[in-house]
């Protein structure tokens, strides 16, 4: 399991901390950086919901920056990206939420 998220954010360490025990290899988009293949594999998977819109970040952004492809956002400022992403088994998930959890068996 790959965890795309940031340490400071209370989601993913809620998110971590329900997943303890499990093999998970977390990936820090502010200090790591998202790769260009995760990068493309997200945008492909989740498009234009892959920018989390109620952030401070995206509310300080310019209206030319807001209209920016979302893969050269996410290359910029990783931290735009709606958290936590979780590939799991093939399949990627976005958010912690209910059916997150229920399809990572956690509850």
């Amino acid at each position: 399991m790959r965890f795309f998220g940031l340490k400071t954010c209370d989601t993913c360490r809620k998110a971590l901390k329900m997943l303890d025990g499990r093999a998970v290899e977390v990936i820090d988009v502010r200090a790591d950086g998202l790769s260009d293949a995760d990068r493309a594999a997200i945008v492909a998977a989740f498009g234009e919901a892959a920018i989390n819109k109620r952030s401070t970040t995206w509310r300080a952004l310019s209206e030319a920056e807001r209209a920016r492809d979302v893969a050269a956002l996410l290359e910029e400022r990783p931290t735009l990206m709606k958290r936590p992403v979780i590939l799991h088994e093939g399949v990627w998930y976005q958010g912690w939420t209910p059916e997150t959890q229920r399809a990572l068996g956690v509850s």
